[in-house]
Order: structure tokens, then sequence, then C-alpha cells
């Protein structure tokens, strides 16, 4: 395979020996993407339990309990560490309610050793429940709501709520607040994982769908093929016993029926021939298509240029290798997101471009089968070069001169 310059190459040598001053970091797909922001969005729980007593604690005077705090404080640090489990095993669509009653007890020792209004310490309970609604069905969720909220209510309904809220009607604001947020915070839960849910059952039948096709062709070169040389095999391997069983008694018949097999085997490796033939002389357009239809199927938005009419045939074959070759190289040795394949005619030579937005390094490496398409193409006339594009895409690209102009 040939590269855009030698400059590049160097380059890409240069900076494979010397160590990056900062690791580079691999792109993500959008599902991974989406699934960092859901474990994110799905955290609003270990957020609530931390917010209500900094919050406190910065407009509290000194001095205040340290021994209590320091109990709290370690409290929560258990309880992030075991709703932490439970969103990676909601997202994983494991269970985790070791994990949900674990969180629960220790929710449950924050408000029995804890003295505060209900917005502080009290906000572990619906912290919890939000957790919980990951974990639990419909109806199990419906009660942890309801229990976690009453919990909250009646563990932090001490006197000293009338130094907080002197007038009744900031004290009926704070129970409004409180109780509508522990009601919705775990359904909102539940939804962003019923989103995610559905997005990763979308990602399973795109990738099934693409094992489905290259099952299909499989099966269907595997038809064509019994079809096409079953028959002259079984004939071959019936007049060869025949043969064996004449040879010592009528040799004149032997030789006959192995001139017989020798016949057969010719016109089976015809038909072989053929229907490889058939196989390497593909519709380029066609083709493309189908390879668009692949890489959309694994997540890459994709951007095709038809070619044009009448492209010679041989030409066209070589193109379409050209474009297998790279969808292959895109699907497993990238992370793109978008595609852009075009085919054009300049001058009396087609021309094939694939860009991808998948460059996770800064050096250019030949694969073998880069390598393999470069030698095919050769007898054509025919190159092939592939490296950096504009910055953060690469380029494959591959030139074969029309029949008329070599």
């Amino acid at each position: 395979m040939t590269t855009n310059t030698t400059e590049e190459q160097g380059t890409g040598r240069l900076r494979r020996l010397v160590p990056a001053a900062l690791p580079r970091r691999r792109t993500r797909s959008q599902v991974e993407r989406l699934r960092r922001l859901t474990a994110w969005m799905l955290g609003i729980g270990i957020f609530l339990a931390w917010v209500g007593p900094l919050g406190w604690f910065a407009n509290s005077t000194w001095p205040v309990p340290v021994l209590s705090w320091s109990l709290g404080l370690l409290g929560l640090a258990v309880f992030t560490v075991l709703q932490t489990r439970m969103i990676r095993a909601a997202l994983d669509g494991a269970t985790a309610y070791r994990e949900t009653a674990a969180s629960g007890a220790v929710a449950l020792a924050v408000l029995l050793v804890q003295d505060g209004h209900l917005l502080a310490w009290g906000l572990i309970a619906p912290a919890w429940a939000s957790g919980a609604a990951l974990v639990l069905n419909r109806s199990a969720t419906f009660a942890a709501t309801v229990v976690a909220t009453a919990a909250g209510l009646y563990l932090m309904w001490p006197d000293a709520w009338a130094a907080f809220y002197p007038d009744q009607e900031t004290f009926g604001g704070a129970i409004g607040g409180y109780v509508a947020a522990s009601l919705t915070v775990p359904w909102m839960n539940r939804f962003q994982l019923w989103f995610w849910e559905v997005v990763r059952a979308a990602e399973a039948g795109k990738a099934a769908q693409a094992q489905l096709a290259v099952t299909e062709e499989r099966l269907r070169f595997a038809r064509d093929l019994h079809d096409l040389v079953g028959h002259s095999l079984s004939a071959i391997a019936l007049k060869s016993e025949v043969a064996a069983k004449l040879a010592k008694s009528d040799t004149g018949r032997a030789a006959a029926e192995m001139d017989a097999v020798r016949g057969l085997a010719r016109e089976a490796l015809k038909e072989i021939r053929t229907a490889v033939r058939g196989y390497r002389t593909v519709d380029l357009e066609a083709e493309l298509r189908s390879m668009t239809a692949v890489l959309e199927a694994g997540g890459i938005r994709c951007a095709l240029e038809a070619p044009p009419d009448g492209l010679p045939e041989e030409e066209a074959t070589l193109l379409a290798w050209v474009a297998r070759e790279g969808t292959t190289n895109v699907l497993r040795h990238s992370s793109a997101t978008r595609c852009r394949i075009s085919v054009t005619v300049h001058g009396g030579t087609a021309v094939l471009e694939m860009v991808n937005d998948g460059v996770t390094g800064t050096g250019v490496r030949g694969g073998t089968g880069l390598i393999g398409l470069s030698e095919r193409l050769a007898p054509a006339g025919g190159t092939v070069t592939a490296g950096p594009g504009r910055p953060g895409e690469f380029r494959l690209r591959a030139t074969v001169p029309l029949e008329g102009a070599r």
C-alpha cells in the first residue's frame, strides 16, 4: 500500500517513538456516549443525597457535631458506592437486589442518627427510592417511593423545625417540595432507564441484522455451489469406485471409467470457476449500496455518491473490491460515526474515495487487506492510497484507468 507522502510516514514513525504528553483518548461511539450520559442522569439520587447535607453544612454555625457529621458522611460514601453499583447493573440489564437492600439500610441508619430538617439529611430517602426504581418493577417502585417518603417525613420531623420554618407557609412549602421530589425523581429514573433499554435493543437489532445478512450470503453461496457441482462430484465418486473394482479384472473398462472421471472433473472445475466468476463480477452500484447498508447497520451515517453510468465491468469489479475492504476496515479498525463514499471519473480514470471520521491515532499502518488491494489493482494500472485527510479523517482512495485510457 502507498501512503500519501513520505513526510507523513516519517512523522507517523516519529510520533510513535516519542511518547505523547497526554494519552490519546479513544473516540467513543454514539451508543457509548449515550450510556455515559444516561449513567450521569441516573445518578440524580446520589446528587440529592449529598447536596442537602453539604448545603446545610455551609449555612451552619460553629461548632458543629463532629462525630455525628463524620458518621453521616461515612454513610453517604457507602451509599454512593452502592448506588453506583445499582446504576451499572441497571445499564447492563442485571439485578442488584442486595445492593438495593444494603443502600436502604444505610439510608435508614443515616436518618436515625442525624438531626436536621427535611431538605438536608432527609433527602437521602428519595435518593434511595430513585436508585431502587432502577431494579424494581412498577409496583415495587411505587411501594418503595411511598415508604421512603413516609420514612423521611417521620424521622425528620423534630421540634427544631420551628427554627428553620418560622411561619406556616414556609413550612408547608418545604413539605410540598419534599413530597413532590420524592414522588417524581424515581419515575424520572425509570423513564430514563426505559429509553436506554430501547436504544440498546435497537443496537442489538442492528447487529443481528448485519449478522443475518452475512449468514444469508453464506447460505446462498453454499446452495449455489451445491446445485452446480453436487451432481458432478457424486458421479465422480461413483465412477471412481467402479474403476477401482475393474482395475484388476478389466483394465480397458477401468481406463474408460477413469477417462469419464477426468471429463467430469474438468466439467466440475469449469462450473466452479463460472460460479466464482459470477461472485467476482459485481454490480458496483448495488455493491456500494450494500456496503452503505452494512455501515449504517453498524451505527455509521453514510453519504453515497453513486458511480456514473457506463463504467466498464472490469474496472467496476476492482472498485467494488476496494469498497468491500474499505468497509471492513471502517467497521473493525475505527470508531467512525460518519463515512462518505464517492465514485467519479476524471480524465479517463475511475476514482473511488472513502472518507471517515474514525481516526484514533496519527500514524498510518498498512494492513494486509490494503496491500492485497494494491496487488489486485496493479495489473490494471490502478493504485490504492490510504492515510489521514483533514484533521480527524481517514481517506482511502483507489484509481483505475479505464480501458480506453490505458
